[in-house]
């Protein structure tokens, strides 16, 4: 019975701990990201182009920060992006990107702020960046 009890008064310890790491964790995340985000403000004359991949598809939106409005928006899961290739490829997001540069110029935007999240340049997000560059679109 003494066991049991000693038994089950260590199992709350270490959950405690585990819960003290997971908010310690989520509080030192949400400190980079507000860090980060300092740096980058999107304005009406030049706004934040800001990407978010998850693992099936990746999404893209030009934002003016300022106004606090999304002035175009892109990704994977529109029609007529998602019937050249799968969803998860750089071919996809080189299509994404492409799409909403024609989307911005569309609006008379021509320079914009990337913002790639915490993720690094690399893989599908750099194929976007490649493809909003090769419409025409400058950052």
């Amino acid at each position: 019975m003494k066991k049991r009890k000693l038994l089950e008064k260590q199992v709350k310890l270490e959950n405690k701990k585990l819960n003290k790491m997971k908010k310690r964790k989520k509080k030192l995340y949400l400190q980079d990201k507000k860090r980060y985000l300092k740096k980058i403000l999107g304005y009406p004359e030049k706004p934040r182009l800001s990407v978010f991949r998850s693992h099936k598809h990746i999404y893209a939106q030009i934002i003016d920060d300022k106004n606090r409005i999304t002035l175009a928006s892109s990704c994977t899961l529109e029609k007529s992006i998602s019937l050249t290739s799968s969803s998860a490829t750089q071919e996809s997001s080189f299509s994404v990107g492409k799409n909403l540069a024609q989307k911005a110029l569309s609006k008379n935007i021509e320079k914009v702020v990337f913002d790639r999240g915490s993720r690094p340049y690399h893989g599908r997000i750099k194929s976007l960046a490649d493809g909003a560059r090769s419409v025409g679109l400058l950052f």
